[in-house]
């Protein structure tokens, strides 16, 4: 491929090379306008954002040295590095925070994210003022690396559709990593900005990201040490093999702010599934516990909610389906439900996520056998590739489909549009694709959105969920178990809540690797 693989470092704690494996090609590098870890990646070592956040989820300073959030909660106030600089030499100043937090409201996926903004006020140009409709307490996290991106206003403000830019794919940042280099589908090289404004940092001379869409081929080059690091390795077979590799470091830290969840989702406007008897049944008969300690290995935490483990607002006390198949059956019975001359009560169809068959797949097959026991034939329908699945989802021709969804830090990003009837909309996949409406949860929601008060904002949150636990729209069931491998000798590990989807700007090689 001709692909650079320099990983000779030039002494311990400076310099060298990191070469990072990924199954995930990105479309473009701007995360401004695209979600998901495969443009996380390189967007933020490219981009800075206004605050970075630590591993017990508290902000941190980055191209904003301060902030204030005014006491009615109606505006946030950033006080600007002066010494920041786009990768072109241009200074980064309030303007491009302006341009680029109102380029996110009107072009990111995640709609709720910035939906309170009205406008951002740049009073100087080390001083942005960014003003709400309404109290926003998710504003901060939003303002994470993944999620906010600083862009040059004077190369992305020339008229051009942001989404399709030219830049995307060439982008100016003022992140630690430029980009050098991108062979499609191959690899990408970002190498260090001299003048980046951390001092002393970054600490690696390059990274370079090869691009291996097969698992397998991902997992001995690791072994070889062809690659030294390979993020979201969430294949339980795959954990068990690097877990066993000497030379390789093995973590599951770094995750906390994605809150990737591996779940059961119905269609609650289908019958017999409209009916909230027939879900809880299905939640008693489907044995969460033996997922996750059988054909998860024991690799996944368990997931009982809508946020979740890890996060601080997560609610455990609620209802948590153990097999119960008598209760099952009883549900079914006063559903009205009854089986026939077979025993079978109702013959639904479940759909999967392809190309995942540990998280999808085999836990689709799995039901299958788990429901028969309740009278419920279950028939597993596969798509060809994932377009199919989510025009299917999207579309709400499904019974039941398996999915896996991101929190993203907190619920006013992440889990919200999952909930929300006003977020029922036909054809957008990763809505509320499974039509569940309450206008008691839609009631909560908005208030949590808005409270400031921490502990009324939790409380608000646990109410939440557990009223979608008891209303069952999703049975959840397990964390999805992500885990990072990195080359022994690497130190300074990203770690944080969320990971490698930050700045790399803090590892480096404490022993340099064999060549």
């Amino acid at each position: 491929m001709g692909l650079p693989l320099e990983t000779r470092a030039q002494s311990a704690g400076s310099g060298g090379t990191l070469v990072m494996g990924s199954t995930q090609v990105p479309r473009h590098f701007n995360g401004a306008v695209q979600s998901g870890i495969a443009t996380a990646m390189p967007s933020t070592q490219i981009f800075a954002s206004p605050l970075r956040y630590d591993d017990n989820w508290n902000p941190q300073p980055y191209l904003a040295k301060s902030w204030e959030v005014a006491p009615d909660g109606l505006s946030v106030t950033l006080k600007l590095v002066d010494n920041a600089l786009f990768h072109d030499g241009k200074p980064v100043t309030s303007e491009d925070v302006a341009f680029s937090i109102m380029t996110i409201k009107a072009n990111h996926p995640f709609k709720t994210m910035l939906a309170a903004v009205d406008s951002v006020e740049t009073p100087d140009p080390q001083t942005a003022v960014i003003k709400l409709a309404h109290p926003h307490p998710a504003l901060l996290l939003a303002m994470s690396p993944a999620l906010m991106p600083i862009l040059p206003k004077h190369v992305y403000g020339d008229g051009q559709d942001v989404k399709t830019h030219p830049a995307n794919l060439k982008p100016v940042g003022s992140g630690p990593y430029k980009l050098a280099e991108y062979k499609q589908g191959e690899y990408y090289t970002l190498e260090k900005f001299d003048k980046f404004f951390i001092p002393g940092r970054p600490k690696l001379d390059k990274i370079v990201v090869r691009l291996i869409s097969d698992p397998n081929a991902l997992m001995v080059s690791a072994e070889r040490g062809e690659v030294h690091a390979v993020p979201y390795v969430t294949g339980v077979r795959d954990i068990e093999r690097l877990q066993k590799s000497p030379n390789i470091t093995m973590t599951d830290k770094g995750f906390a702010g994605l809150g990737a969840l591996n779940w059961l989702a119905f269609n609650t406007k289908k019958k017999p599934l409209d009916d909230v008897r027939v879900r809880q049944a299905i939640a008693y008969a489907a044995n969460r516990d033996f997922i996750v300690s059988k054909l998860m290995g024991g690799k996944a935490l368990p997931a009982t909610g809508p946020i979740a483990p890890g996060s601080p607002l997560e609610e455990k006390a609620v209802e948590t389906y153990k097999l119960d198949i008598a209760k099952a059956t009883k549900l079914l019975d006063e559903a009205g439900l009854k089986p026939d001359g077979n025993g079978t009560r109702a013959t639904l169809t479940i759909d999967y996520i392809p190309g995942n068959d540990e998280q999808q797949r085999n836990i689709a097959e799995y039901l299958r056998s788990a429901l028969k026991r309740i009278g419920i034939n279950l028939e597993v329908r596969a798509a060809p590739d994932f377009p199919t699945w989510a025009q299917r989802v999207a579309n709400f021709d499904f019974d039941l489909t398996m999915d896996t969804v991101f929190n993203w830090g907190d619920p006013v990003i992440g889990v919200d549009r999952t909930y929300l009837t006003s977020n029922i909309r036909k054809g957008i996949i990763w809505s509320n694709t499974q039509q569940y409406s309450n206008p008691k949860v839609d009631e909560i929601l908005g208030k949590a959105a808005q409270e400031t008060s921490p502990e009324k904002r939790k409380a608000l949150y646990s109410e939440f969920q557990k009223i979608v636990v008891s209303d069952v729209p999703i049975y959840f069931i397990n964390a999805a178990p992500y885990y990072n491998a990195f080359a022994k000798g690497l130190s300074a590990l990203p770690t944080t809540i969320w990971g490698v989807a930050s700045p790399l700007d803090e590892i480096y090689w404490a022993t340099p690797p064999k060549t």
